[in-house]
């Protein structure tokens, strides 16, 4: 005896769970819908089975393909238009030939005794029997009425309460003689309950209902899809649940990781190769699919999470549902019966209020407050670029296809045959997505010259030098080891400007890539001496005078980073004694928290006093930043490091310009103004300052955040540079860094960050010109207003987070916080 089960319904009450995938294939406890009713049928002994198709068919052939891991053989009946219910069998019937055969939804839940059923049809003689089940609320289901025997007397299709005669509801479940299909029309569109049943009822056809004390439940709704879980994880269905019971109601599948911190209130599921953290909290009934990360502090609640999702830190999800590959990130909030779909991206502080629908493919921003369904929105982030290039967690934001996306989008940008360099830092991380990104960049006709493991400058370096079109550095991201950088190089070894970055930006949105025809494929190289080569471009460039005379001994340290592989080729040819720690990569460390770059360099301050060195320093793990330790073990902040660096540099050339960003505090203008040097003031991003730097008669450049830009060798930042420059200005000083420091007006100037909704910054920026009044304004980054006095505030959009920023600056501490909470207060009204 055959099986038909019917899997040809679009589901629609259930977008945007079924937007873009069948009904049938929704999981339940981490199956489809459909495999529970096939594992039911398999039960039974219905080892053959047909299944009727119709909307997004491939998808469910490809997943069952022909029944062979289930132990079944399974056969697929297309529907090209919808034929209903009865119709769709009769498209099967060739199938079915003649024996009696039975019918069932595939996207219903059942443990109905299918055996019982058929015996109970075969003594009554029926020509068909209906399963029946007794319901609390039958309004959405079709009623019948039976007499003792179990003979069908009446049918009413979704009645009214002013209808409803009976409880007792059509399962959907039948078991037919196979001339039920001769009164259905072929190629029509024909149901069995309003069409051919009636008619068989009228006629006196033998129609029997069989009463199941089974569990069933429709799964047409948002509700009813969630109570299916928590019925299934209540033991109220009799179907098995996969994986391990470790406590009673927690139940784990293989390869599961959960911390011994995690908090688990059963019943819950969760799923195979999932990892749940510690401090987090998953209580009754939710369900994790497969490969869901839950990072710490997340809260869920009769959360039911499809695979692949991340689900990021602090975040709260009860009683919704969230498609697969679709990542939460830190502080999100999803309420009731909220239902996200597959691939959207709901960032950091979002809140999605109760019955919200969110549509496949869709970016909630940082911070809003969704209060109606998402639908027709374009996919897409606001900027593919951000401060730091592209960002994003490893393996959730960024990913190895991600990266082969972005780097054939970076390709087609470029000629066939240009030469790109590629480099990275210490991390396994980076290592796995660089040779995703050659691989692309080979593939689209690019020559690719590999650096491997190195330092970032030196990757600006190479990339400057040789006859390259561009490069592509990838790096952990600076105090985040779950986070990763992809930076994109210009043929001068610079980030890429505002308008290559919107290029790139443009090919990657259209997914329009080049590829090369196979005699084109392009060719990987590993560039000999790169290390030899920038040394001694360095220090001819350089002025090292005065430093083999002044003996100086220093401390560095490398933080385990890829600075250590430049610096014994270059500190064995600069002529001082050096004390070197942390020299050797780290591959499982290769960033560091605030903690623990603080602990190292009260480290380095205590190994530079006790060895009586003239300074210390410790470079950032890809060598692009210092940070500075005076000859007492003081840390230099990086705000005076840059003052420093630009009273040595000032004092010295006693001519030029030197490019500061407009953050920067205006004790700046005394200390050049003191050695006859000019400000250039520009706006924070990197491309504008490397492009100042590159100007004729700029002589020194800085970020204020450590970085340093040295323009007698490159416009780019260079910790390493940083460092051998400072060498030298000390060595022919003869003054110490204590002594220089002391020697420089002390600076007030504070910031604060103000939370903005991405809606607002334009309204926020537009009532800080108006409010500034008559005062001085200067717009050459954000809005600086000047007071008359000479103080001054900065306030400037964050180009990436849902945050304004504020810079104040005062003679004094005191004034520099007034004028900061006036100006805060400022920004919170416009914003809110």
């Amino acid at each position: 005896m055959k099986a038909v089960v019917m899997a040809g319904g679009e589901g629609t009450r259930l977008r945007p769970m079924t937007a873009n995938q069948p009904k049938p294939l929704l999981p339940l406890v981490n199956r489809p819908i459909m495999e529970h009713v096939l594992r039911l049928l398999k039960r039974h002994g219905f080892d053959e089975t047909v299944v009727t198709v119709q909307f997004l068919a491939a998808l469910i052939r490809n997943y069952f393909g022909d029944g062979e891991e289930l132990g079944m053989s399974l056969s697929y009946a297309t529907e090209e238009v919808p034929l209903g219910t009865a119709g769709s069998v009769k498209n099967a019937a060739e199938a079915l030939r003649d024996d009696r055969f039975l019918v069932i939804s595939g996207d219903a839940l059942t443990d109905i005794d299918l055996t019982d059923m058929v015996r109970f049809h075969e003594e009554n003689g029926a020509l068909v029997t209906i399963g029946l089940k007794r319901v609390p609320n039958p309004l959405e289901f079709g009623i019948i009425i039976v007499d003792e025997r179990g003979r069908i007397q009446r049918f009413l299709e979704k009645p009214t309460w002013g209808q409803v005669f009976s409880d007792t509801v059509n399962t959907g479940i039948y078991v037919m003689e196979p001339e039920v299909l001769d009164r259905v029309a072929a190629g029509e569109s024909v149901d069995w309950s309003s069409d051919v049943f009636p008619k068989l009822l009228a006629e006196g056809a033998p129609l029997f209902g069989y009463v199941a004390d089974c569990y069933w439940e429709d799964v047409g709704t948002h509700e009813s899809y969630l109570k299916a879980q928590a019925d299934m994880l209540s033991g109220l269905v009799d179907m098995p649940v996969g994986g391990f019971e470790v406590s009673p109601g927690v139940w784990v599948a293989e390869g599961a990781e959960v911390d011994a911190e995690a908090v688990l209130k059963g019943p819950l599921y969760i799923g195979d190769y999932a990892k749940v953290e510690a401090g987090v909290e998953l209580r009754e009934f939710t369900v994790l699919g497969s490969n869901v990360v839950v990072k710490e502090g997340a809260f869920l609640h009769r959360a039911v999470v499809h695979d692949n999702v991340f689900v990021g830190p602090s975040t709260n999800l009860r009683g919704c549902v969230v498609g697969k590959n679709t990542d939460i990130m830190a502080g999100a909030r999803v309420e009731e019966g909220a239902v996200v779909g597959d691939e959207c991206v709901i960032e950091a502080e979002a809140y999605l209020s109760s019955e919200v629908k969110v549509y496949p493919f869709k970016t909630i921003e940082a911070g809003a407050v969704v209060n109606t369904s998402v639908i027709w929105e374009s996919r897409g982030q606001r900027n593919l670029f951000g401060p730091r290039g592209v960002s994003g967690l490893v393996n959730v934001e960024i990913t190895p296809e991600l990266a082969v996306r972005l780097a054939s989008a970076y390709a087609t940008t470029l000629k066939k045959g240009t030469t790109v360099v590629t480099g990275r830092d210490a991390s396994r991380a980076a290592r796995t997505l660089k040779r995703a990104v050659i691989s692309a960049l080979t593939a689209s006709a690019i020559d690719v010259q590999d650096l491997e493991a190195c330092a970032l400058p030196m990757a600006r370096f190479e990339t400057a030098r040789e006859d390259c079109g561009g490069g592509i550095y990838i790096r952990t991201t600076a105090g985040d080891p779950q986070g990763v950088d992809i930076l994109f190089l210009d043929e001068g070894g610079a980030n890429l400007s505002q308008a290559a970055q919107r290029k790139l930006d443009r090919v990657f949105g259209r997914q329009e890539f080049r590829r090369a025809f196979p005699g084109e494929i392009a060719e990987l190289s590993y560039p000999a001496r790169v290390v030899e080569t920038y040394t001694r471009d360095l220090l001819r460039r350089v002025d090292m005078g005065g430093v083999r005379e002044a003996g100086l001994k220093l401390v560095l340290d490398c933080a385990g980073g890829t600075a250590s592989l430049a610096l014994p080729t270059l500190l064995g040819k600069v002529g001082v004694d050096v004390l070197t720690r942390n020299a050797k990569l780290d591959e499982a460390n290769p960033t560091e928290t605030v903690a623990e770059r603080m602990r190292d360099l009260q480290r380095l301050g205590e190994l530079v006093s006790s060895s009586r060195a003239a300074f210390g320093a410790r470079f950032d793990p890809v060598g692009e930043r210092i940070s500075l330790v005076d000859e007492n073990g003081e840390l230099i902040s990086d705000d005076r490091a840059l003052l420093v660096m630009l009273d040595l540099v000032a004092a010295e050339r006693r001519t030029g310009r030197v490019a500061l960003p407009v953050t920067t505090t205006r004790v700046a203008e005394q200390v050049c103004r003191y050695h006859g040097v000019q400000v250039q003031w520009v706006s924070t991003s990197q491309d504008e300052l490397t492009r100042a730097a590159a100007e004729p008669d700029v002589i020194f450049a800085a970020d204020g955040r450590g970085g340093f830009l040295m323009p007698e060798f490159s416009t780019t930042v260079d910790g390493i540079a940083a460092f051998v420059r400072l060498v030298g200005l000390v060595a022919r000083t003869r003054l110490t860094l204590s002594q220089i420091d002391r020697r420089i007006p002390e600076a007030h100037l504070l910031r604060r960050s103000v939370p903005t909704p991405w809606a607002a910054k334009g309204s926020v920026m537009r009532t800080v010109v108006e409010a500034a009044g008559g005062r001085a304004l200067d717009t050459t980054d954000g809005v600086r207003v000047v007071e008359d006095d000479g103080r001054w505030v900065l306030v400037l959009p964050d180009t990436s987070e849902a945050v304004t920023h504020l810079w104040a600056e005062g003679p004094d501490a005191d004034a520099a916080q007034e004028l900061l909470e006036e100006w805060a207060a400022v920004v919170e009204r416009a914003g809110s």
